[in-house]
């Protein structure tokens, strides 16, 4: 609705005296702008109508007139197509652009946090091994200490027997008497 005004309001000013180099300046402005390089796997070929290298003279009759105003509505029209589709082309960029980054953020989030629990996981293995270690260690002493009574005791004992076995013997020589066990053969 607002389109069909201003395009309303646009044609009286065009039919006002300087209509004519009015025309003529447009159309020299209304020429496309240079369209920037896209790269190939995103290119879209529109096939647009070249711009004519002859300049229409305006002679000022109406049909001439309403011929340039019919050329002028088109141009009119083609570069408001030309804009909204730039436009359009531009918020679907930003848009995958928005999204890639939040998928970009949404990975490294959850990498750091992989990484978190992969760190405390290792710190606890540290941790149990550590104390896993310790008991060992400790049991190891355990077992040495109980190894070296044993030993006490197995000496203890062979000094007793040693001491019983002179006792004996000395005994024996008292007495004349020989031992009925012997411990050689002879």
């Amino acid at each position: 609705m607002a389109e069909v005004a201003l395009k309303n309001l646009e044609t009286e000013k065009l039919m006002a005296p300087a209509a004519e180099t009015a025309i003529a300046e447009e159309k020299v402005a209304a020429l496309p702008p240079p369209e920037e390089k896209v790269p190939e796997s995103k290119a879209v070929i529109v096939a647009d109508k070249a711009p004519d290298a002859v300049v229409k003279k305006i002679s000022g009759g109406s049909i001439d007139r309403d011929v340039a105003l019919a050329e002028v509505e088109k141009e009119k029209r083609m570069s408001f197509i030309k804009a909204w589709e730039d436009s359009e082309k531009t918020k679907a960029e930003n848009k995958a652009q928005k999204k890639l980054s939040a998928v970009a953020t949404w990975e490294n989030s959850k990498k750091a946090a992989a990484e978190a629990k992969l760190r405390k996981m290792e710190e606890q293995l540290e941790k149990k091994k550590a104390e896993y270690a310790e008991k060992m260690k400790n049991k190891i002493g355990q077992i040495h200490k109980e190894a070296e009574e044993k030993k006490a005791m197995v000496e203890a004992r062979r000094k007793e027997e040693i001491l019983k076995a002179e006792e004996m013997a000395a005994k024996h020589r008292a007495t004349g008497n020989v031992p009925k066990k012997l411990v050689g053969c002879f």
